[in-house]
């Protein structure tokens, strides 16, 4: 409980303030208040019950001037956790207010990975100096993750676990566990490598609890060890350990010797990140960096969406083009032009539902035992399906409104055959790019709705023609 500048907040257990306000809300208005009073000592009475992630929000939120101080505030142990938890955004602005032995020291206790990650957003300039100043042990390790890919596992791994050897005994090997635990990211799961350091096993704290102290390791731990390599995609690693319920999956080179290990907080990152670049390119919004996407200034923003809206403008004059040219057909059935909405706007949904499914189905792997022509074809008779039911409404009313039978014929045909082909053309095209090695989520909602515009539009009015050819405008 926090008695600080007279206010009463159980910090320890309530996930919210009153209210329903956030806890980090909470404590960063109580916090400003503290800080602008000079009232330090209660500032630090304030943070010591409340979570470092919730310190890390709340120093986020506080104004630019007051984050340093509030940050210095911590002790250093604590303060290397909540450093980590801060968004990349204030975590440049520490850097940059913080003295440079404050810099070296925050930069040399941090996690390799949690280091890396922030070397990603620091300019090169920074990096190299900073690289040059850490100790040789963390610049060997911070190294070798920067060398490799961006978004692999050898880029998202800790180099911070713990490694067994078979011919310990479990007591030994217990032992070890208690000493390095504090240096490890995790003590939950424990592996086992040769002498030349390649995976040969795995076993988790509670076997190891459970083991009698004399066995070996050897015979108590699983020799079948699902792993991943320093080049697999981050999404891969992200699968795989929802696939298995692990905490941490081993990472291991080319040699097939343990590396690092990737842990379940920092796969939640991954999952956060490629969801929101998905559902950016899904929005038609050029990809970037998307974590500080409502920090980005306004031409930085305009110049992301600008890009996929150019091409879309571009397409949709092929529209414009295809009713110039079916204008004789418009121009003896007026009546025609006010469907035209109706159609473009149902293929447009029909394919935006289409395109959505099957990438989220690409995106999870559900879609894989489908199988490519049975998701298409079963997508295509879905649309079809819906083109009859949204019939049974269009048709008489269209039929009414055209006082005859050609406008309510030429919207009936053309609805089934849009809304069939849409839906076609929103479950082909992302399997399309995913068979050539493209983004699926490229084809996005916007342009399969552009390119069922164009088509749906030409079917219209060449079925209203055809019609007109046999039925006559009367």
């Amino acid at each position: 409980m926090s008695e600080a500048n007279g206010t009463s907040v159980n910090l320890k257990t309530s996930p919210v303030g009153g209210g329903g306000v956030p806890l980090a809300d909470v404590v960063a208005r109580q916090l400003e208040t503290l800080l602008e009073a000079g009232n330090y000592d209660g500032a630090k009475l304030l943070l010591q019950p409340v979570q470092e992630v919730d310190i890390a929000e709340a120093i986020g939120t506080l104004p630019r001037t007051l984050q340093a101080l509030a940050f210095r505030l911590l002790p250093k142990d604590e303060a290397i956790e909540v450093y980590e938890y801060l968004d990349p955004s204030v975590q440049q602005t520490l850097l940059d207010r913080l003295r440079s032995g404050e810099v070296l020291e925050l930069v040399e206790k941090m996690s390799p990975d949690d280091r890396v990650r922030l070397f990603d957003e620091l300019p090169a300039k920074v990096v190299r100096r900073l690289l040059a100043e850490l100790s040789p042990a963390e610049r060997r390790v911070t190294a070798q993750l920067l060398g490799y890919e961006a978004e692999t596992a050898g880029r998202l791994m800790t180099t911070e676990f713990i490694d067994l050897k078979e011919f310990h005994s479990a007591a030994q090997a217990l032992e070890l566990v208690r000493r390095r635990a504090r240096e490890t990211e995790t003590v939950y799961s424990l592996y086992v490598t040769d002498g030349s350091r390649h995976l040969t096993g795995i076993l988790s704290l509670r076997d190891l609890v459970v083991a009698d102290p004399q066995a070996r390791i050897g015979d108590v731990m699983t020799r079948e060890v699902v792993s991943v390599s320093t080049e697999t995609d981050q999404e891969e690693v992200a699968r795989a350990i929802q696939r298995y319920d692990f905490l941490a999956v081993p990472v291991v080179d080319r040699e097939q010797r343990l590396v690092g290990i990737v842990t379940v907080d920092d796969v939640i990152d991954v999952i956060e990140q490629e969801a929101t670049r998905d559902l950016y390119a899904a929005g038609a919004v050029q990809a970037g960096d998307e974590d500080d996407y409502f920090q980005s200034n306004l031409f930085t923003v305009a110049r992301r969406r600008v890009v996929w809206l150019s091409v879309l403008v571009v397409a949709n004059g092929f529209t414009s083009e295809v009713i110039a040219l079916q204008g004789k057909v418009l121009s003896q059935v007026v009546v025609l032009a006010a469907f035209i909405p109706l159609l473009i706007g149902t293929g447009g949904n029909v394919g935006a539902q289409s395109s959505t499914v099957v990438i989220r189905g690409l995106s999870t792997q559900r879609i894989q035992s489908l199988g490519a022509t049975r998701t298409i074809l079963r997508e295509a008779v879905a649309g079809a399906l819906l083109g009859v039911l949204m019939l049974v409404v269009v048709v008489p009313w269209a039929w009414w409104r055209g006082e005859g039978p050609l406008v309510g014929l030429s919207v009936g045909m053309s609805l089934l055959a849009i809304t069939t082909l849409a839906a076609t053309a929103g479950a082909a095209l992302p399997l399309l790019f995913d068979r050539l090695g493209l983004d699926p989520a490229l084809m996005s909602a916007p342009f399969i709705t552009t390119a069922t515009d164009v088509a749906g539009v030409f079917i219209y009015l060449q079925t209203a023609g055809w019609l007109i050819g046999r039925l006559g405008t009367g």
